[in-house]
C-alpha cells in the first residue's frame, strides 16, 4: 500500500508522522482523479498542520486559542476550524518569528518593498526552492513553454519574487533564459528584435509601455518572434487581454502567485482554454470566504481566496488570506480548479461616497473606448465632507487629433459609464499622450490624497 494510504488509515497520531513533502515535478498529481487528489490534500493538510504546531509559536498559539489541533484535521471541511494568517502577522513576527525551520536551513530570503508598512519577510529551504521552480517549470509548459524556448524575463530581480521564481522555473523547464529584469524600456524592445525569445514574462501594465516602444520604434509586432505573454503581479482582465493580444499578436496567459504563499506559479492559465489560471492543487489547498465575516463559502460564490501550502518547509502558511477577490471554478479537463479573474482586492477597496470602488472596475471601462490609453490614475480626494474621485486618462497617439469638442464628448462617455457600471460618479482629466507616468513593475495607479497629511 502507498504511504500516503497507509498514513490516512492509520491511528492519527501515526497519520501526522513527519513524512517527505512531495516531489515536486510531479505529472502523475497533475492530472491525477479527484479522489486521489483529494486524498493527497487531505494527507499535506495534516502534515502542515503538524509541522506548523510544531515549530511556530504563533501557530501553536493560535490553535490553543481556538481549541484546536492538528489531530483534530479528519475531512478537509475541518480546516475551516483553524485559525486565518495575514499579512499582518508576517509584519507584527519580522523578520524570521513565523519561519518553521532554523536558519542554517534556510537557503533564500525574499521580501516585499514595505511602502505600506513593515515589509513581509519570506523564507525558502533548498526543497521550498525545488518545489517553486518545478511549478513554474509546470505553469510554462501550460503555457506552450517547451525546452529549447528562449524566455524574455522583465519581472524585477532582487528581493522581489517575480524575477527569480520565474528564472529558477524557466531553467527547470530547459528553456534559454534572457534575465533583463525591468526598467530600461527600449533596451527591452532591442532585445525582443535582436534574441528572439517565444515567451516574455512580465506584469501586463509594463508590457503595456513595451508595446507603446515597439510601435515608437516602428516595428512591426509581427517581425518578433513571440509567440505567447505570460503575465502576473497584478490583477488584469477580458479587456486588457484584448489589448496585449491585438497590439502584439501573441496569447496572453495569466499566472497566478504571491510571496507570502511562494511566489509566482500558484496557479497558471493553459493556453490551450485560456479560461483561467488552474491552481495547483497539489501544492496550495484553496478555500473562498467571506471577507468579513470570515465564513467558507461554496465553490462557484465570489470571496477572498485564501491558501495553505501543502509542502512550504520553511515559511508554512495555514489559511493565508491573499485579499485577491474571485472564485473557485470547475477543473478544465483535470481535477485542479481553476480561480476566475481577480475583480480586486480586498484591502484595495475604496470607498467613495458609500459605494465600494475597486481599481479594476474602472480600468475595464476605460479599455473599451478605443480613444483611450490603457495607462491611468485614479486620484480621491475630498471637498469639504464629500469624497471625489478623479480619473486621469491620456490619449492613445492615433486619436491626438481630436477637437476640443471630441474630446470633451469622449471623457463625458467614460464619466457615464463609469456612472453606469461602477455606480460612482467621477471627475475625468485628459492629459497629452505619453505623460502619464509609466509603470516598469506592478501597477500603482492609485493616489489617495485623503490619506495624506
Amino acid at each position: 500500500m502507498p504511504i500516503e494510504s497507509t498514513l490516512l488509515h492509520a491511528s492519527p497520531v501515526a497519520a501526522l508522522a513527519p513524512v517527505p513533502f512531495a516531489q515536486p515535478f510531479d505529472d502523475h498529481l497533475e492530472q491525477a482523479g479527484l479522489d486521489e487528489l483529494r486524498q493527497h490534500q487531505l494527507l499535506r493538510l495534516r502534515q502542515t498542520l503538524l509541522h506548523a504546531y510544531t515549530h511556530v509559536a504563533w501557530y501553536r498559539e493560535q490553535f490553543h486559542a481556538l481549541d484546536v489541533h492538528p489531530y483534530d484535521l479528519k475531512h478537509l471541511d475541518d480546516l475551516a476550524h483553524f485559525p486565518l494568517t495575514s499579512k499582518a502577522q508576517l509584519r507584527d513576527h519580522y523578520p524570521f518569528g513565523l519561519f518553521a525551520v532554523p536558519m542554517d536551513q534556510v537557503l533564500r530570503l525574499h521580501a516585499s518593498s514595505g511602502t505600506t508598512g513593515q515589509p513581509t519577510v519570506v523564507g525558502y529551504t533548498r526543497n521550498d526552492i525545488d518545489v517553486w521552480a518545478s511549478l513554474v517549470a509546470r505553469s510554462i509548459r501550460a503555457a506552450g513553454g517547451r525546452r529549447g524556448d528562449r524566455i524574455h524575463i522583465a519581472y524585477g530581480y532582487g528581493l522581489f519574487t517575480g524575477g527569480l521564481g520565474a528564472h529558477y522555473g524557466a531553467e527547470k523547464l530547459g528553456c534559454t533564459v534572457i534575465p533583463m529584469s525591468g526598467g530600461q524600456t527600449a533596451r527591452q524592445v532591442q532585445l525582443l528584435k535582436d534574441f528572439q525569445p517565444d515567451i516574455i514574462m512580465v506584469t501586463p501594465s509594463y508590457m503595456l509601455n513595451i508595446a507603446e516602444e515597439i510601435e515608437r520604434q516602428g516595428i512591426d509586432p509581427q517581425s518578433l518572434s513571440l509567440r505567447a505573454g505570460i503575465f502576473g503581479a497584478e490583477p488584469w482582465g477580458g479587456q486588457m487581454r484584448g489589448e496585449l493580444e491585438q497590439r502584439l499578436g501573441i496569447k496572453a496567459l495569466d499566472i497566478y502567485g504571491l510571496s507570502e504563499v511562494m511566489g509566482p506559479g500558484v496557479a497558471m492559465e493553459h493556453l490551450d482554454t485560456q479560461d483561467g489560471p488552474t491552481l495547483w492543487e497539489d501544492h496550495f489547498y484553496p478555500e473562498i470566504i467571506d471577507p468579513v465575516t470570515g465564513a467558507v463559502l461554496p465553490d462557484g460564490q465570489f470571496g477572498e481566496l485564501v491558501l495553505t501550502t501543502l509542502s512550504k518547509e520553511a515559511l508554512p502558511m495555514v489559511r493565508y488570506r491573499t485579499r485577491d477577490l474571485t472564485r473557485l471554478l470547475p477543473g478544465n479537463g483535470r481535477a485542479m480548479r481553476r480561480i476566475d479573474r481577480i475583480t480586486g482586492r480586498s484591502d484595495d477597496m475604496l470607498i467613495i461616497r458609500g459605494v465600494n470602488v475597486f481599481p479594476s472596475q474602472i480600468e475595464e471601462q476605460l479599455l473599451k473606448l478605443l480613444m483611450f490609453s490603457p495607462v491611468y490614475q485614479l486620484h480621491v480626494s475630498r471637498q469639504g465632507n464629500l469624497d471625489v474621485l478623479a480619473v486621469h486618462v491620456e490619449l492613445r497617439p492615433e486619436h491626438s487629433g481630436l477637437s476640443a469638442q471630441q474630446q470633451q464628448a469622449a471623457c463625458q462617455q467614460l464619466s457615464h459609464q463609469i456612472k453606469v457600471h461602477v455606480g460612482i460618479s467621477t471627475h475625468i482629466q485628459l492629459h497629452p499622450c505619453h505623460t502619464l507616468k509609466r509603470s516598469e513593475g506592478k501597477a500603482g495607479n492609485v493616489i489617495d490624497l485623503r490619506r495624506q497629511p
